[in-house]
């Protein structure tokens, strides 16, 4: 300890006659800590966002979505056929149809209340009106209950020239939804509302994720509903993954003569919709990074050009120490200690200012909060960034031999 007391005392002294270039540097520390940390953090949950689990087995499924030029009379009919045709290409597994898919281009949503008359809905759900076979072809996981039954479905026309609410006797809901719903107690067998219409919850599901995950809701529901290609649905076919594009060329050319008068506008494996929907956070991500590494080599020449600097304009100071006694080590351990002052002090303010901007962040772009373990490992990180970068400046400084340093020669 009291050779700690005894290195502090010329450190103190030294740097309060550069007021200035010690400022600088701390200022520096400062706001390298501050940006890197948001930074990290942002990285963080862009990469938890990116790689969160939609429930389904989305290297085995394929999207093809049409829509017809004119007015179909009966677009059940027309359906139908279509879901024989892709059926009949090699290698589909199943086929289904959806109101949405996860990372698709449209979403539809929903409220549900626990009573009829209450006048905010308890949860807004993501809207999934499904086809026969949507659990199978999907594989996603009933996780309690049963699935529909084939006397449960409805037709999409038909509901639409329904005049008032259409009847919705039996729901999914996936876990999220049955937590919102229900928090701390079973969902199956309740009944819920969406507006006048009760329905019945005979089943929960995995949690399958909604068309935007940037709404930050995964609670959704599933309704036992018949969609059509005229209302904009899209046929989902489970293929072995080496099979997806083949299915995809196949499913295009077969649907096209089928049905000239109709546009097919996608055909997309859902690992490429994925990847497609996370592309602005994967460049987000990258740009954050390079610009994190970019501060830290920055922080680290500014701490060797003044550790540099401060060698030279001491040269004369340190020959005399070492006439002194001092040795070498004693002082490479003096400009480690004036190091790690100036770190320190840095790493303090910065991450005040960390927190700070991450509050700025939560109130304006509902990020999360800063959890609080970054303050231990940013300041480890910037501590053994700032002994490395003056370790060459404090390893030449002792190697400054006595005799040179007194005559002036050095």
């Amino acid at each position: 300890m009291s050779n700690f007391w005894m290195d502090l005392r010329p450190v103190l002294s030294s740097l309060s006659r550069h007021k200035t270039a010690a400022f600088l540097i701390v200022l520096e520390i400062a706001l390298s800590c501050a940006l890197i940390c948001n930074a990290v953090f942002v990285i963080g949950q862009r990469r938890e966002l990116m790689n969160v689990s939609t429930a389904v087995a989305e290297n085995e499924l394929v999207r093809v979505q049409t829509i017809g030029l004119r007015k179909d009379e009966n677009p059940d009919v027309r359906t139908r056929e279509d879901m024989v045709l892709l059926r009949s290409i090699a290698g589909v597994r199943d086929v289904t149809i959806s109101s949405q898919v996860p990372f698709g281009n449209s979403a539809w949503n929903t409220g549900y209340s626990l009573r009829k008359d209450q006048e905010k809905p308890t949860a807004h759900l993501s809207l999934y009106m499904v086809g026969e076979r949507f659990l199978d072809t999907t594989g996603l996981r009933l996780l309690e209950g049963r699935d529909f039954l084939p006397e449960e479905y409805q037709s999409m026309a038909v509901l639409d020239k329904i005049e008032g609410d259409a009847p919705m006797p039996s729901v999914l809901i996936n876990h999220a939804a049955a937590e919102k719903l229900f928090p701390g107690d079973s969902a199956l067998g309740k009944e819920v509302w969406n507006g006048n219409v009760a329905s019945r919850v005979i089943g929960i599901v995995d949690d399958i994720l909604p068309p935007n995950l940037r709404q930050g809701n995964k609670a959704a529901v599933l309704q036992p509903v018949r969609f059509n290609y005229a209302n904009g649905g899209s046929y989902l076919l489970r293929v072995a993954p080496e099979d997806r594009d083949r299915v995809l060329k196949e499913a295009g050319v077969l649907l096209d003569k089928a049905m000239h008068e109709r546009i097919i506008f996608r055909l997309e494996r859902m690992d490429e919709m994925r990847s497609k929907y996370f592309r602005e956070d994967r460049a987000l991500a990258w740009l954050l990074g390079i610009v994190s590494l970019a501060m830290l080599l920055i922080t680290a020449l500014g701490i060797v050009g003044l550790a540099s600097f401060w060698v030279q304009q001491r040269t004369q100071m340190i020959g005399v120490r070492r006439a002194l006694g001092a040795t070498r080590r004693q002082i490479l351990r003096y400009f480690q200690l004036e190091n790690l002052l100036l770190s320190s002090a840095g790493i303090a303010l910065g991450m005040l200012a960390a927190y700070a901007i991450n509050y700025v962040l939560m109130k304006q772009h509902e990020l999360a909060p800063m959890p609080l373990w970054y303050l231990p490992v940013g300041t480890l990180g910037l501590w053994a960034l700032g002994q490395l970068a003056v370790l060459g400046p404090a390893m030449r400084a002792a190697a400054v031999p006595p005799v040179v340093a007194t005559r002036g020669l050095a």
